[in-house]
């Protein structure tokens, strides 16, 4: 195990730090942080966003079923399913084109064709978001069958389909701002 020796400095020596102390200082935190692995901060998210967002859609339903659709009609519901959709269909391209860019674009840069850890997190965050876009389509509709078929849009599924959309938007919002952070500040 390395020990790690921190000298004390004064705030105003911060602007005298080199660019290669700043690499050394890095590299030294490095080795006092453990990573499970690459990208476990990412998952952990993915997974945490689902959850609370489950627990507070599901909680905030007070009925057993809704109304699919104005006036509960389910088939007035289509113009907004398609726009539903429409959205999910654009935020998961926007997402898999920039895992793919990203990705591809590891050839490039010389590490033998792999990105550095640090852009794990976001990608993943970013993978989320495409999973949760994807499963958001599919539960709506599951859902716009149900209710044509005349079975009631329970609180459960409308929870679901809540916590599904809401997941993908905010995976892939703060996937992007994660993707910022760790180019700006570790690149």
């Amino acid at each position: 195990m390395a020990t790690v020796v921190v000298q004390p400095f004064e705030p105003s020596d911060v602007g005298r730090i080199s660019t290669i102390d700043r690499q050394v200082i890095r590299a030294k935190l490095e080795l006092v942080m453990a990573h499970l692995f690459p990208g476990f901060s990412g998952t952990v998210c993915v997974v945490a966003i689902g959850a609370v967002v489950w627990i507070q859609r599901r909680c905030s339903k007070a009925f057993p079923a809704y109304n699919l659709g104005p006036g509960g009609n389910p088939k007035e519901y289509e113009p907004i399913l398609a726009r539903y959709i429409r959205f999910a269909e654009f935020l998961i391209g926007l997402a898999t084109g920039s895992i793919v860019l990203i990705v591809g674009s590891s050839t490039l840069h010389g590490n033998g064709g792999h990105l550095p850890w640090f852009y794990a997190s976001p990608l993943l965050l970013l993978g989320g978001s495409v999973l949760y876009g994807l499963l958001f389509m599919a539960a709506q509709l599951v859902t716009m069958e149900e209710a044509l078929h005349g079975n009631p849009h329970t609180a459960f599924s409308y929870a679901l389909n809540e916590t599904l959309g809401y997941s993908a938007l905010i995976c892939f919002l703060s996937g992007y701002i994660w993707l910022v952070y760790a180019v700006t500040n570790f690149a």
